[in-house]
């Protein structure tokens, strides 16, 4: 699978990895179905919910290659 980086669409990841739907819960999107969630990148959420984009980027990608 290829690295998911902060310019990644957020419903991409979720098109090709639903079981990342979690990891995105866990800083606070709960409304993983709007359009405007889907549509951010990675590093958008992040700005919005205070999150390091670096630390859940790691999170992210190690989940992945662990699959």
């Amino acid at each position: 699978m290829a690295q998911i980086t902060k310019d990644t669409i957020i419903g991409d990841i979720l098109d090709i990895a639903p079981q990342t739907a979690p990891v995105f819960m866990s800083i606070g999107m709960h409304c993983l179905g709007c359009p405007s969630s889907r549509g951010e990148t990675v590093e958008q959420a992040c700005m919005v919910h205070g999150v390091d984009v670096d630390a859940l980027l790691e999170q992210i990608n190690n989940l992945l290659s662990a699959q």
